[in-house]
């Protein structure tokens, strides 16, 4: 299982640690783009491939990359889709200290279903032009990755006891939106953030620019408390008379 890393500039000093956990059919090749935006802002970005027929030892690996003490915390679990359930049922069992749930896969619903076409498939996932090529020229990605059943036949999601983004697309076919909004209902703590005609594969959709300022604020603020201190506020009301 190999890991794939990115890492800040030359010169830089690293302000925390993400643990990308892919989705379904995705490749490292998936999160070229999103590894080095997070990188450039000095944040070491660590991908661990997702088995779903393995998921102890994707958790060892996950375990392995969270002891090493060369990286820095915080340590942030970053998952998508399969991903993204599995950092959401670890998140409260490991040393981490937050994670970022982007597209959810729940059972039941499209989960495991079946795809017309890679053309209605890839649609599902994205809008984004590049990542739309990015996918299609990607001898390793799996086309039939969303068809595979979850690994899981139920899923009850936890409160972690530290920070959880979750990012959600709108418009999203294989985990409706309502069905996530239920996940989260008994998590009021959960930062929840939903995007406008997102789709399934939302670090990688169109509005991939305003998900990773999205998840960048969350680190920032993360860095300065687990209440997640605001960084930037809005100006102070004038009062007067």
């Amino acid at each position: 299982m190999t890991v794939t890393a990115w890492d800040e500039p030359v010169g830089g000093t690293p302000r925390g640690t993400l643990v990308v956990l892919p989705g379904r059919g995705e490749t490292a090749a998936s999160y070229e783009r999103f590894g080095r935006r997070l990188s450039a802002d000095a944040w070491r970005v660590r991908l661990v491939p997702v088995d779903p027929d393995d998921l102890d030892t994707t958790r060892e690996q996950v375990e392995k990359v969270l002891a090493d003490e060369a990286l820095p915390a915080p340590k942030v679990l970053v998952g998508t889709d399969t991903g993204a359930t599995l950092a959401a049922l670890l998140a409260p069992t490991l040393p981490v200290d937050g994670a970022v749930i982007a597209g959810l896969a729940l059972p039941g619903g499209a989960a495991g279903r079946r795809w017309d076409s890679w053309a209605e498939q890839i649609d599902a996932r994205t809008a984004c032009p590049v990542h739309r090529r990015v996918i299609t020229e990607d001898d390793g990605f799996d086309r039939a990755g969303l068809e595979r059943p979850l690994p899981w036949s139920s899923v009850r999601l936890e409160a972690p006891g530290r920070p959880v983004l979750v990012l959600h697309g709108v418009d999203d076919p294989v985990t409706p939106v309502a069905d996530l909004l239920a996940a989260y209902e008994d998590q009021p703590d959960a930062v929840v953030r939903l995007v406008e005609g997102g789709r399934h594969d939302i670090l990688n959709d169109a509005s991939h620019r305003s998900v990773a300022a999205t998840i960048v604020l969350f680190l920032e603020s993360l860095r300065l408390g687990p209440d997640l201190p605001a960084v930037v506020t809005a100006r102070p009301a004038v009062v007067s008379g």
